[in-house]
């Protein structure tokens, strides 16, 4: 198995991890509904499943 000939200081380890970062996830707002969700997924309001502005599942009514 591969051994590292020399030890990988702290800082040089730390300098190549600076590129993985979080990002805040991009968000749309549906023009139908207001709702604020992701771009491209379903989404629910009032238990009603939209998607692109449209119902796709209404809320069963509770006789």
């Amino acid at each position: 198995m591969p051994h590292p000939k020399r030890k990988i200081s702290k800082s040089r380890r730390d300098k190549r991890r600076t590129h993985y970062k979080a990002e805040a996830p991009t968000l749309t707002t549906c023009q139908t509904t207001g709702a604020i969700h992701l771009p491209h997924r379903a989404y629910t309001v009032d238990g009603n499943v939209y998607y692109n502005g449209k119902v796709l599942i209404e809320k069963a009514a509770v006789a």
